[in-house]
């Protein structure tokens, strides 16, 4: 099993969903071994409590050096053994150093079809007006690997969602959710853990 790391930033319903798959037994090639937030008292953090799963705050200190944070963050996941990274709605941008140490091994979802309404600056709600502004009747989210470009890693895994008439982006960010992020991203990482389980045999 690959020791799974999630960094998260808020009330961690996409940590639930992968909690969930696992208790139910459909991550069966990972093991959920750490929680890291990016600012204490965040409700991702008492998720992780109750499922067990041990947990770290890790604050970017203001005027830190990114690659420093980095560090700082590779010592935390390295000293667990972490072997895989989710960003399960984790707002702060990883730093190059820590994307090179974890080349095809960092996972993130995006609430939308990646190449529509993505990179800097989308993220939370401003991704589901944008979808509403521009009147797309489809959307959905993103599965993929982490990159330098924010979006703009290999694509693991889509789902498409319908747009809704009278849909506003908090109804649609809630649909998004339910029908897409919650069953791609642990059925995503199950794909990842389990092709690279095969290369490493």
């Amino acid at each position: 099993m690959l020791r799974t790391a999630i960094l998260v930033s808020g009330g961690g319903t996409n940590l639930q969903a992968i909690i969930d798959a696992k208790t139910a037994g459909k991550i069966p090639h990972t093991e959920l071994a750490l929680v890291v937030a990016s600012r204490e008292g965040v409700y991702a953090l008492e998720r992780a409590a109750k499922a067990g799963i041990p947990s770290q705050v890790l604050r970017k200190d203001k005027g830190e050096p990114v690659e420093q944070y980095g560090e700082r963050l590779l010592a935390l996941l390295r000293v667990n053994r972490i072997d895989l990274v989710v960003l399960a709605g984790f707002l702060t941008i990883l730093p190059e150093n820590v994307i090179r140490a974890y080349d095809h091994r960092i996972l993130n979802v995006h609430p939308s079809l990646i190449p529509s309404f993505c990179g800097a600056g989308f993220y939370g709600l401003r991704v589901h007006e944008a979808a509403l502004q521009k009147g797309v009747k489809v959307t959905g989210a993103t599965v993929h690997f982490v990159n330098e470009i924010p979006d703009g890693g290999d694509i693991i895994a889509q789902k498409a969602v319908d747009v809704l008439p009278g849909d506003t982006p908090e109804t649609l960010q809630r649909r998004v959710m339910e029908q897409a992020e919650w069953l791609l991203l642990p059925k995503a990482l199950e794909d990842v853990a389990q092709a690279l389980t095969k290369e490493e045999k």
